[in-house]
């Protein structure tokens, strides 16, 4: 009879000694991924007023973490991170950092100008930054301006290629000042009726001048009457050929949107981007050059405006010459740019 019983007791000790090394990893990887956790939210300045947003949040954080380890486990030609938008849902990312307008109204760019569709001296390559004609990297928060960063990109650097001087220029002065039908600061807008307010108004005040908020704000008068760079007008690439946007883009920054909502997107880090990707736009961003990369994948070379802990810096390399004309992502759908 005692015998049994140690037996018993012995078969128990087993049981519960094998249930609690099942359980141990698992709260020890919980404890590690809150140490992570609590470790970018330092990195980021993240703070919540309740713990139940904390927590929540944190079961994101570790969702989106899976995402991108279970990502980069593959062979790819480019890699994801954790980055200043790990505890958001990508809804909650589309919602915030999407901020382009398409539009059905316009006039097709076959019955404009394209002052580049003779240019036969294109080079293989091109980067504008190494020609000291694109800015630091900027970072429009919350507020859906990218097509107003998207826009003073490509002045910027039309500016440099004719003046000499390389002059970062507000956004903020857009975002409070171009008010259209389709465009309407933080809720998103179009680069065209950007560039049509500049050439109205004479010109455009600098970011020191006129600084950035993140925010909506109301128009002054005074501040956007000190024009430091001007333009003549704009013009549209012809849509649908990423050819005509090669061209365009040896000769200056060109303003392009794409469909960046997506999650590889959103957590994007190095390398050329060729992920799934649909073609309706929601994004601005700026071409500022492209290349060939060491594999032999064609890219174009991307300015962000997500701040320098999203991508290469800032920056994206995502492929051109694909076998869809609207390129990837839509990039060649509605490239435009300005004129000095």
């Amino acid at each position: 009879m005692a015998f049994a019983l140690k037996e018993k007791f012995l078969i128990a000790m087993v049981i519960l000694l094998g249930t609690l090394a099942s359980a141990m990893p698992r709260r020890l990887d919980e404890t590690v991924l809150f140490e992570k956790y609590q470790q970018w939210m330092t990195r980021h300045g993240r703070t919540y007023e309740k713990k139940e947003e904390e927590n929540w949040r944190f079961e994101i954080f570790k969702d989106n973490l899976e995402f991108v380890e279970k990502f980069n486990m593959g062979n790819q030609t480019y890699k994801l991170s954790i980055n200043q938008f790990a505890d958001l849902t990508n809804e909650e990312f589309r919602a915030s950092y999407a901020g382009y307008k398409i539009l059905t109204r316009r006039v097709p760019p076959k019955s404009k100008r394209f002052k580049y569709e003779n240019q036969t001296d294109v080079p293989a390559s091109m980067d504008w930054r190494k020609k000291g004609a694109v800015t630091h990297i900027k970072d429009q928060g919350s507020c859906k301006s990218c097509w107003a960063f998207s826009t003073i990109t490509a002045v910027e650097g039309i500016a440099k290629i004719k003046t000499g001087q390389l002059i970062s220029l507000s956004a903020q002065q857009l975002v409070d000042c171009v008010k259209t039908k389709d465009t309407d600061g933080c809720s998103g807008g179009w680069m065209d009726d950007a560039f049509a307010y500049i050439v109205k108004n004479q010109g455009l005040a600098s970011e020191t001048k006129y600084p950035y908020t993140s925010n909506d704000g109301t128009c002054s008068p005074r501040k956007a009457a000190i024009r430091i760079v001007k333009i003549k007008g704009y013009e549209d690439v012809p849509p649908k050929n990423e050819e005509a946007l090669r061209k365009a883009a040896s000769q200056q920054p060109v303003s392009v949107s794409l469909n960046g909502g997506g999650r590889n997107f959103q957590f994007y880090s190095e390398g050329v981007f060729t992920g799934h990707c649909g073609t309706s736009l929601d994004h601005a961003v700026t071409i500022v050059g492209y290349g060939t990369s060491e594999d032999g994948v064609k890219y174009w070379l991307i300015k962000n405006s997500w701040g320098k802990s999203w991508g290469e810096s800032g920056y994206m390399r995502i492929q051109r010459d694909i076998h869809s004309s609207k390129g990837l992502c839509g990039i060649a759908r509605e490239p435009s740019y300005p004129v000095a």
